[in-house]
C-alpha cells in the first residue's frame, strides 16, 4: 500500500495480526480495547485533517499502544482495587513496554513512525505526564489523538474496578481537562464527531479488520 505521502508495506497486517494475537491470548479485554482505540484513532485523524498516510499510522498506533501490557501481571491489569506504588509504576511502564515490541519493525519507515505515539500515548499538554514529561505541541500529534480516544474508551467500558460511564460524563470530563491533560483543538474535534461516528458499524469484528490481509 502506498500513497504520496509514504508506504505501509504489505506484511504489515501480518505483523499486526502476528503480534495481536499474543495481546489477545494473554488479554482478551486489552485486546479488544486496542482494537477500538485503533479504529478511533484513525477516525479522528481523519476528521483533525491527517493525510491519508498520516490516519493509518494513527490507526496503527492505537492499535500497538497497549500491548506492552502483555508484560503486566494480570494481578495487576485486573485489580478491582487501587494500585499500590510499586504496582502503579509497572503499569506506567506499559508506553515503554510497548515501543520496545514494536521497535524490531523500525526498520521499516511506517513501523519507525508508530513508534513516537505508542511511547507518548500517556503524555499530557501540563507537562505532567509519562514517561518523558513531554510538553504541550512537542508531544507528537498521534500521541495526543491516542490520548483521548483512549481515555474515552478506557472511561466508557466496564472494567474491574468499575462500571462504564454514560458519554455526558466522559465528554464533561474531556472537556473539563482541556489544556491540561488533553489537546484542547481534538478534544472539539472529537465532541463534534463522536455522536456520527456511534451511527457507524462498531463492532469488534470491524475493529478487526485492520489486522486482516483483506484490510
Amino acid at each position: 500500500m502506498s500513497s504520496s505521502w509514504g508506504d505501509i508495506p504489505a506484511w504489515a497486517y501480518e505483523a499486526a495480526q502476528a503480534l495481536m494475537q499474543s495481546l489477545k491470548v494473554v488479554d482478551p479485554v486489552t485486546y479488544a480495547h486496542c482494537c477500538r482505540v485503533g479504529e478511533m484513532a484513525r477516525k479522528l485523524a481523519r476528521d483533525a485533517g491527517l493525510n491519508e498516510y498520516e490516519q493509518k499510522v494513527a490507526e496503527f498506533s492505537g492499535l500497538f499502544h497497549d500491548i506492552g501490557k502483555i508484560g503486566v501481571p494480570q494481578s495487576i491489569i485486573a485489580k478491582p482495587g487501587k494500585l499500590d506504588e510499586a504496582e502503579h509504576l509497572m503499569m506506567q511502564n506499559h508506553p515503554v513496554m510497548s515501543e520496545q515490541i514494536v521497535e524490531p519493525l523500525a526498520k521499516h519507515d511506517f513501523f519507525a513512525a508508530l513508534l513516537p505515539g505508542i511511547r507518548g500515548h500517556h503524555e499530557r499538554m501540563d507537562g505532567a505526564g509519562y514517561p518523558d514529561k513531554i510538553l504541550g505541541e512537542d508531544i507528537p500529534m498521534v500521541a495526543r489523538i491516542i490520548l483521548v480516544v483512549d481515555t474515552y474508551d478506557a472511561m466508557s467500558q466496564t472494567r474491574a474496578y468499575r462500571k462504564g460511564l454514560p458519554d455526558d460524563v466522559v465528554y464533561a470530563e474531556l472537556k473539563r481537562c482541556s489544556g491540561t491533560q488533553f489537546d484542547p483543538r481534538l478534544v472539539q474535534v472529537f465532541l463534534q464527531a463522536h455522536e456520527g461516528w456511534k451511527k457507524q458499524t462498531n463492532d469488534l469484528e470491524t475493529f478487526e479488520r485492520i489486522i486482516k490481509k483483506t484490510a
